[in-house]
């Protein structure tokens, strides 16, 4: 045990500090915070504040390396508090002595006054000098008060800002989980509610053939491949205000109309599609002309009512369900490479605005025959081609 070979709780306390110093010099910061956290028991049993200090400072400085800043910040605090009552108290001390050898040397001096006059000229002197002395004490003083006071606001503004960098961080993190207004639900009342809304278009995608690529690429060159789609994806759907949903392995989901419900769902959905399509197609010539293999993408949209929210406590994402999630899903799987296949449903909303091919009704697993159709452009784009 460490107690052992120390003749008083001063020494231990003392030893426990110098042991915390050679600890957090060589990193290891738990075993100097457990050392510190001893000699502070100790200090504080036996009252002493000079080790009570010693082990504030060390206490900041290790949370600070920890990188944790509110116990930095609260140590650094008690060290400054006691730091200022041991000077103080070290002050009252000096000005006391001062005062006694100042009522000595008056009484010398009275006594000096009775029997020769030159002493009067002494002690004048010595009133001037302790003047002096005062002034300069005085001074040495107001410059260690605002010394301290100028390194506390330092670091306590270091803290703020490393503080707040932190939580722009965590901020930035959540909003690449979560929609913005489902995000700042979730930090202001600790919990976001599921929510239903009566009509969105969700989109789904998905690559032909990825299976078969897969096993001609290395694991390094396919996620570099998906990436590079799933990036230009993200910001088409940045670009047409449609929150990404989510992916699952080559498949990838987003929905329009929602958190913020509006009226151009359909068709922002379906712009987006259309720009992802293009996207894909200009990739897969682009790798043909090089030798190199290529994804074809298939794609389905529908619209109807969803519920969406939160899901779990832990690694918790926004989702959506309802019928028409699987609908969707379905759309997509029925869809052919490089098209974009809708139910009737979305067809009825967007049909002005697109030139769309029937397909018929088409049988979909667990859902009957459904009458679908291949969106092929926007009727603006034929009007300028034309």
């Amino acid at each position: 045990m460490l107690a052992e070979g120390f003749d008083s709780k001063h020494e231990m306390a003392q030893a426990l500090i110098g042991l915390s110093e050679t600890q957090r010099s060589l990193g290891k910061l738990k075993s100097s915070l457990a050392s510190l956290n001893q000699a502070e028991l100790i200090a504080k049993e036996i009252g002493s504040k000079n080790e009570l200090k010693e082990a504030y400072l060390g206490l900041a400085l290790t949370h600070e390396k920890l990188s944790n800043f509110q116990e930095a910040f609260n140590y650094q605090t008690l060290f400054s508090a006691i730091k200022d009552t041991i000077f103080n108290i070290e002050t009252d001390d000096k000005i006391k002595g001062l005062q006694f050898s100042y009522e000595i040397d008056k009484k010398q001096g009275e006594i000096d006054l009775l029997t020769k006059d030159k002493k009067l000229k002494e002690l004048e002197i010595q009133q001037q000098q302790f003047i002096s002395y005062a002034a300069l004490f005085t001074g040495f003083l107001l410059i260690m008060l605002f010394g301290g006071l100028f390194h506390r606001f330092k670091f306590i503004r270091k803290t703020n800002r490393q503080i707040e960098r932190e939580k722009e961080k965590s901020d930035e993190l959540l909003l690449n989980i979560l929609p913005a207004e489902t995000a700042e639900e979730l930090k202001e009342k600790g919990e976001a509610k599921a929510r239903r809304y009566d009509m969105v278009t969700i989109l789904f995608t998905d690559f032909k053939g990825f299976t078969e690529l897969s096993s001609t690429l290395s694991p390094e060159a396919l996620v570099k491949e998906i990436h590079h789609c799933y990036k230009t994806f993200d910001e088409i759907m940045t670009k047409y205000h449609v929150e990404k949903i989510k992916t699952i392995g080559d498949a990838y989901m987003a929905a329009g109309g929602l958190p913020v419900s509006n009226m151009t769902h359909p068709i922002d959905v379906t712009n987006a599609a259309l720009e992802i399509l293009d996207f894909m197609n200009s990739l897969k010539e682009k790798r043909q002309l090089s030798g190199k293999p290529y994804f074809d993408i298939r794609i389905g949209i529908h619209s109807g009512p969803v519920v969406a929210g939160i899901v779990g406590i832990k690694k918790f994402a926004y989702d959506i369900w309802g019928d028409t999630v699987n609908i969707a899903s379905r759309m997509e799987s029925n869809s052919e490479p490089g098209k974009i296949n809708i139910f009737s449903s979305t067809f009825e909303l967007i049909k002005d605005q697109f030139s769309c091919t029937p397909r018929g009704k088409i049988a979909v697993k667990g859902a009957g025959e459904k009458l679908m159709y291949f969106v092929e452009s926007s009727t603006k784009t034929q009007a300028i081609e034309q």
